[in-house]
């Protein structure tokens, strides 16, 4: 069976025809890992197992047949080698082996012949089972990954039963019958995997973020496996909820580099950011209006006619002694490019001043456009994702103005003072790092970033936390 830990990898859906802007690549290490870890979860599991009933018959010489039902059987002892677990290209999926499986159990029995019953304890074992099966990693016309049984073989080396008790016409107390022959392993096996097609076909492939977007992860075309990793590429695109449109931008083919020595990469393209970025724009949130109680204190500069004097010379000569506010947005969608060792930003903004009118209207003052580029760098330490930033460059201009001349260069050398004060909190806070993120049952460990053009990747092992 396939471990749990790594079908939980694939429980995406499936879009064909586009670039992935997100890859997930699992390892071979990261297989063997999974299938130590599914192992011990099913070694544990087996001793609380319980059984339905069974029942057949057994021919004894010229007797015929006697009917018999074993109930409540529960497992003793159980020898569970690791399993096998490979790719497999071939069927675009994986190989699952195990032999030399032998299970103790124990439990009650019933029999009858006729109109002759009987009954008592039992003591099983079953010898030397063996199990092969290939399942295939496909998509359905619904869009979702799909599995699928291609081969099961199974066989059992021997079944020996003792019986215990039993009435005067019971004739095989504590006596022994070997069995072996045919057994349901194979059904059972395919019926597991059927349940988890079931389970595949009702997640959820688009995820509400907040109240402003949602986010895609179908896969953007079949799974890929080769002898050494499986590679899946999702479509990691932002939406607008409001306001749902494709931006006018697409992602590019990347390709994620090998990491063998880790279990885990995943690589983020650009354009998954980007995509963000116009959802947020085209749901007309990146905005803001700054009004003079927003201010410190201790600001040289605060939103009112007699202190934006010296910046707009006219201004309290035409509205003196009145409150300003300041109307802040994007005027484009803020665009993210990744570089080797770096992620920029470009953002074209644009800020409209505004009188504050006695009676609470406000009048139209000037306009501006603030263009800034940022770029930072991001790693890794400590488990926590860290990083910096700087501002590169800042161009103030002015677009209209009904107040006369707008000193723009003295406006852009003060914000570019408020930008130094504002940049070393922030790299405060980006210094301290977050977190990296935590499954219920899982944690990375050993992780590595990696920056490159056009995306970014992060390798890393996992850590399955049983006692969760």
């Amino acid at each position: 069976m396939l471990p749990a830990v790594i079908v939980g990898l694939m429980l995406v859906s499936l879009t064909c025809g586009e670039n992935p802007a997100v890859q997930v690549i699992l390892t071979n290490k990261g297989l063997q890992y999974g299938k130590h870890v599914g192992a011990g979860w099913i070694q544990e599991k087996l001793e609380s197992v319980t059984f339905p009933d069974i029942s057949g018959k057994l021919r004894i010489g010229i007797l015929g047949n006697v009917h018999y039902t074993l109930t409540g059987a529960r497992i003793t002892k159980c020898d569970f080698p690791e399993p096998s677990v490979e790719f497999y290209q071939s069927a675009t999926g994986f190989k699952t082996s195990v032999s030399g499986l032998s299970v103790a159990l124990t439990g009650e029995w019933r029999a009858h012949y006729g109109p002759i019953h009987s009954g008592g304890t039992f003591n099983m074992a079953v010898f030397n089972v063996a199990v092969t099966s290939v399942v295939k990693l496909g998509n359905d016309t619904n869009r979702h990954l799909s599995v699928s049984s291609v081969h099961c073989d199974a066989g059992v080396g021997g079944v020996n039963i003792q019986f215990h008790g039993g009435s005067r016409y019971s004739r095989r107390q504590g006596g022994e019958d070997n069995i072996s022959g045919d057994t349901d392993i194979c059904p059972k096996v395919q019926e597991s995997i059927a349940i988890l097609e079931q389970h595949l076909q009702a997640m959820n492939v688009s995820f509400n973020v907040n109240q402003v977007v949602t986010l895609d992860l179908p896969l953007t075309g079949l799974p890929v496996v080769d002898a050494s990793s499986l590679n899946l590429g999702l479509k990691g695109e932002f939406y607008s909820i409001k306001a749902p449109a494709e931006p006018p931008f697409q992602a590019k083919p990347f390709t994620v580099p090998e990491q063998p020595g880790r279990m885990l990469s995943v690589g983020l393209s650009e354009f998954t950011l980007n995509s963000a970025s116009f959802g947020y724009f085209s749901a007309g949130v990146l905005q803001a209006v700054i009004n003079d109680s927003m201010i410190p204190k201790f600001s040289p500069v605060h939103l009112n006619t007699s202190s934006m004097g010296p910046y707009v010379p006219q201004l309290p000569k035409m509205f003196p002694g009145l409150l300003v506010s300041l109307q802040v947005y994007a005027r484009e969608v803020p665009l993210f490019s990744f570089l080797p060792g770096a992620v920029c930003l470009d953002l074209k903004g644009a800020v409209k001043a505004f009188a504050i009118q006695p009676n609470g209207t406000q009048t139209p003052l000037f306009k501006l456009n603030v263009d800034s580029l940022f770029s930072g760098k991001v790693w890794i330490a400590d488990g926590r994702l860290k990083g910096s930033m700087k501002l590169n460059n800042l161009t103030v201009t002015l677009v209209s103005s009904e107040v006369g001349t707008v000193k723009t260069d003295a406006i852009q050398n003060i914000l570019l003072k408020v930008s130094s004060i504002a940049m070393a909190k922030v790299n405060q806070i980006l210094g301290k790092g977050v977190s990296l993120p935590r499954m219920k049952q899982a944690e990375l460990v050993n992780t590595v970033l990696e920056l490159d053009k056009g995306f970014i990747a992060v390798s890393s092992d996992a850590q399955v936390l049983m006692s969760d």
